[in-house]
C-alpha cells in the first residue's frame, strides 16, 4: 500500500523546494493537500511523480513543479479572487483556494467537473466553486479576477479570458505559440491600463487543453 503522506513529503522536498519554489503558504498547501484524491483510483500510486498524469478525455493533472512555479509567479493574495481555466480534477483550484479568498474553476468536461466538485466537498474546501461550462469562455459572472491560471497549455492567452483579468491582475500559463509539439514557455501576463504585457518565466512542456488546441487567440 502506498504511503501517500511520505510520497507527498518527498514531492515537496525533491520536486518543489529545489526548483525555486519558496513561498511558505504555497509549500504548505502542496504539503497538506492529498493530491492522490484528484486522480483516478487506478493511478493514485503515481499521484506524486514528476510528470503530467492522464485524467481521461485528453485531460491531465499538471506536473507538480510546473504548477507550483506558475502559482508562485501569479503571486496570489489572501484577499484575492482566482480563476482556474480548464480546472480538470480540481487540484489546482484546491491549491489556489489556500492562497486566495475565493476561487472559481471552469471545466468543459461535465463528468470531470462533477468529480472535481465532489472532491472539493469531500475535503471541506468551501471557498472554491467548480463551474461546468466552456473553459475558453472563462467565467465572466465573477470577474474581475486578480489571478487567472490556465491548468494546461494554451497557444496564447485568449482575449475572452484576458478581459476578465483585474487591473493589476496576473494571468499565468504555459504558452505553446511558436514552439514545437510538446514544448512551451511558462508565461505571466500582467494587466495595466487595460493592456496585458507578457513575460516568459521558464521553459515547460505540458499537454494542451483540448478546447484551446484549435481555438483562435488574441496576441498582446
Amino acid at each position: 500500500m502506498t504511503d501517500f503522506a511520505a510520497a507527498r513529503a518527498n514531492m515537496v522536498e525533491s520536486q518543489i523546494r529545489p526548483n525555486k519554489v519558496t513561498d511558505p503558504a504555497l509549500i504548505r498547501a502542496l504539503a497538506t493537500l492529498p493530491r492522490e484524491q484528484f486522480v483516478p483510483a487506478e493511478r493514485r500510486p503515481l499521484a506524486y511523480v514528476d510528470e503530467d498524469l492522464p485524467l481521461g478525455g485528453g485531460r491531465y493533472l499538471m506536473e507538480p513543479m510546473v504548477l507550483a512555479r506558475l502559482i508562485q509567479t501569479a503571486a496570489p493574495e489572501a484577499g484575492g479572487m482566482g480563476l482556474v481555466v480548464g480546472c480538470g480534477a480540481g487540484y489546482a483550484a484546491a491549491v489556489l483556494s489556500r492562497l486566495c479568498e475565493t476561487v472559481v474553476g471552469v471545466e468543459s468536461d461535465r463528468a470531470l467537473a462533477g468529480r472535481a466538485a465532489a472532491t472539493l466537498t469531500d475535503l471541506g474546501i468551501d471557498n472554491a466553486l467548480i463551474v461546468d461550462g466552456p473553459a475558453s469562455a472563462g467565467y465572466p459572472k465573477q470577474a474581475p479576477y486578480d489571478v487567472i491560471l490556465f491548468d494546461g497549455a494554451v497557444p496564447d492567452f485568449p482575449e475572452s479570458v484576458a478581459a476578465q483579468c483585474a487591473e493589476g491582475g496576473r494571468m499565468v500559463g504555459v504558452l505553446t505559440g511558436g514552439f514545437g509539439a510538446g514544448m512551451g514557455r511558462a508565461t505571466v501576463g500582467t494587466k495595466f491600463g487595460g493592456i496585458v504585457s507578457k513575460r516568459p518565466v521558464f521553459d515547460a512542456g505540458v499537454p494542451v487543453l483540448p478546447e484551446f488546441a484549435a481555438a483562435s487567440v488574441f496576441s498582446f
